[in-house]
């Protein structure tokens, strides 16, 4: 039996309002908001692979500027998905929601199987967040309603990365939900 938990990248101040933001971002919280709550009602968790980056000594700022400064409130969860209760928030200082973190710790403790990647940069965070997936073993799934990137090249590029070369499941958020 396979067990399921939602995993919401960098859905941040800084990438919704903040100095790194982009329109497209914003159809998809209301998607992720859904999934989270039925997520929640059916005991899947909910883990939020947060940005917190290193003010002077982040290589990201070379890429993207400055963004998510921990402690700050641009590093801090929008108001619309703020965790809630019972879930998981792990900083990370990568693109990987894996990388030198305790996401796999946490997913192998809760007897998670399969991920359900949503959040911002599907191009980016959540294609190398597959791909550490993917490296650990778990089954990969991402409602395309629950990402996106800044452009719709990159968009459709990213999903189409993690379908073919991660075997990750691209769905409809119904799908799910059902």
């Amino acid at each position: 039996m396979s067990k399921s938990a939602v995993i919401v990248i960098d859905m941040l101040n800084d990438f919704v309002t903040g100095p790194i933001a982009s329109p497209r971002v914003n159809h998809i919280i209301e998607p992720i908001a859904q999934l989270c709550d039925y997520a929640r009602e059916h005991d899947m968790p909910v883990i939020y692979a947060n940005d917190s980056h290193t003010p002077e000594i982040d290589k990201e700022f070379k890429v993207w500027g400055p963004h998510a400064v921990e402690g700050t409130k641009g590093a801090e969860v929008i108001t619309e998905l703020t965790p809630k209760q019972g879930d998981f928030v792990i900083p990370k200082k990568t693109y990987s929601g894996f990388y030198e973190t305790t996401l796999e710790l946490v997913l192998r403790e809760l007897g998670v199987d399969t991920v359900i990647i949503t959040g911002w940069q599907a191009d980016c965070c959540c294609r190398h967040t597959s791909a550490d997936a993917f490296f650990r073993g778990f089954k990969i799934v991402v409602p395309k309603e629950t990402t996106d990137t800044t452009t719709e090249e990159g968009y459709v590029g990213g999903l189409e990365y993690i379908k073919n070369i991660y075997g990750g499941e691209i769905v409809n958020l119904a799908d799910i939900m059902k």
